[in-house]
């Protein structure tokens, strides 16, 4: 039987309709402004239309966005739907270059740019002949400032276009053991089930009564929980400064009677540690949502004793959009009993099953260690333009997350360690070979492997253990001066440590578990010195 498509509602849709209920209450809070429902949907309306009509964006299209958290920010997400384009956010912390690669690798026709970055406009205008076009958030040279086209075009509208459950409608850059970012192609019938999942599943109950603080980049986990949010008209607040103001953070959790936020382990940890949040008034939090990274048990009961059973945890990856497991407030427990089962990630989110398999795909019984599986409709629709990728991700129709874990005979998934040498620095994630091909620019260094290592504050940060050249001394600082500036600041190795030799395997290569182990025997692991 042929396939027929399946017609599905843009996503767009979800501004529309909390618009056509609460017209006039208010949508969203960012620094001394606020815009009701009805004024975001006006604005979306109007810069649809002059993507439309004067730059020639169709169906299919796709629209990169490198800014930091604003009113701009969320409106191009739904801008982006209603056309049947495609969202392209960046992590804004990235460099020129890196998001040159983005610009190139999408394909993308316009680049939607906040003024503070024109050096990152002009790469990527270097870079891909497909630009055709930058519009400036703010006042900028390299491009017309947005809101002077929303206000070229107040008061019309570009009709949503049809799309099907399988159309794109966001890339969600991730990255590889290669380090090279790659798109995983979300689509509009497949966050239609994560944003039903996240209100299952994460914070149920939730309705236009709710408030919303925004304390990450809305270009990754923190814009899939706002536009939740905007599917049930609760109103969302985007902290005023660029870097995260625990004290002002918690003055406006009082002040708007925030009742969830989305938040990574270190951004909870330094919430929980911050004395501002015993001046506030928390009582209306009802779920304050961490994923991305693991955390310490000792955050974890921390926060649990300063802000009370509100906690919720999930594991997942961009590719299957955070959908993989939940720990709600329920399951957080602050002995450390079997029972409670410390360490647990929790078990499969609503529609979607975990399988833990050997290197050939076969299921291992409950306790058995092996590579973290999963299926459902959370599942992305593959790597864009990437069938190496794609075949390396799938296996029997199973995704493979490249994470190790067990879990026990209730289905509580525990994560022991990462099939690759990736690891996370407050909630990014790092590729060390990205970093080892940088280092390895430096004239003075030879050979290069870098680690992640724990730190308290970060979860994990950068060990890079170097040999240097024959007749030559360089030191941290130096490599790391060479180095800033080619790579988001973010991925810097914190550590840097020189020794004569590497270790090697039998095979020649520079095995990573050798030069864990030969840091503990030189008490260079966790020894700053």
């Amino acid at each position: 039987m042929e396939r027929m498509s399946r017609r599905v509602m843009n996503l767009g849709g979800f501004l529309t309709q909390t618009a056509g209920r609460f017209a006039d209450e208010t949508g969203l809070v960012w620094r001394d402004q606020s815009w009701s429902w009805g004024e975001m949907e006006r604005r979306v309306n109007a810069m649809a239309a002059a993507l439309a009509t004067e730059f020639g964006v169709v169906k299919g299209d796709r629209i990169l966005v490198q800014s930091q958290n604003c009113n701009q920010m969320l409106e191009s997400m739904f801008v982006c739907f209603r056309l049947g384009a495609v969202w392209v956010p960046t992590n804004f912390r990235q460099t020129p270059a890196e998001v040159a690669y983005l610009a190139k690798a999408s394909g993308a026709k316009g680049m939607i740019c906040g003024h503070l970055f024109p050096e990152h406009a002009a790469a990527c205008r270097e870079a891909s002949a497909d630009l055709s076009f930058v519009i400036a958030i703010g006042d900028a040279e390299f491009g017309e400032d947005y809101d002077a086209i929303v206000r070229r075009f107040d008061g019309e509208a570009a009709p949503a276009a049809p799309v099907d459950h399988d159309d794109p409608c966001w890339f969600f850059f991730t990255s590889g053991t290669t380090g090279r970012p790659k798109a995983a192609v979300l689509t509009h019938g497949q966050m239609a089930f994560v944003v039903t999942n996240h209100l299952c599943d994460l914070m149920p109950g939730t309705t236009h009564d709710d408030a919303s603080l925004v304390v990450a980049p809305l270009s990754h986990g923190a814009g899939i929980h706002q536009l939740t949010q905007v599917a049930r008209g609760a109103k969302t607040i985007l902290l005023p400064t660029e870097k995260l103001d625990v004290a002002e953070a918690w003055r406006l959790v009082e002040k708007r009677r925030v009742s969830n936020m989305f938040t990574v382990p270190t951004i909870l940890k330094l919430l929980c540690e911050h004395p501002s949040v015993h001046e506030r008034d928390c009582s209306s939090l009802r779920y304050v949502i961490y994923a991305g990274a693991p955390m310490y048990r000792t955050d974890q009961v921390n926060a649990l004793k300063v802000l009370g059973p509100v906690i919720v945890q999930y594991f997942g990856l961009g590719e299957v959009t955070g959908n993989i497991t939940v720990l709600p407030p329920s399951e957080h427990h602050l002995d450390d009993s079997a029972d409670a089962r410390p360490g647990t990630c929790g078990y499969a989110r609503t529609g979607m099953q975990i399988s833990i398999q050997d290197d050939n795909g076969n299921e291992l019984s409950p306790g058995m260690t092996g590579e973290i599986c999963v299926i459902g409709p959370a599942v992305f629709a593959g790597y864009y333009d990437n069938a190496e990728a794609n075949a390396k991700a799938f296996r029997n129709g199973w995704f493979r997350t490249g994470d190790l874990g067990t879990v026990d005979a209730a289905g509580y998934l525990f994560i022991t360690g990462r099939a690759s040498d990736m690891y996370i620095s407050g909630g990014s994630n790092i590729y060390p070979r990205e970093i080892e091909e940088k280092i390895l620019t430096h004239p003075d260094i030879s050979e290069v492997a870098v680690l992640g290592i724990p730190d308290p504050v970060w979860g994990e940060v950068g060990l890079a253990v170097c040999v240097p050249r024959a007749g030559s001394t360089p030191d941290g600082d130096e490599i790391r001066a060479w180095i800033d500036g080619t790579l988001a600041r973010y991925k810097l190795p914190k550590r840097f440590v020189f020794w004569p030799e590497m270790p090697k395997s039998a095979y020649g290569k520079i095995a990573k578990k050798l030069i864990r182990e030969e840091l503990i025997r030189r008490n260079e692991l966790d020894n700053p010195g």
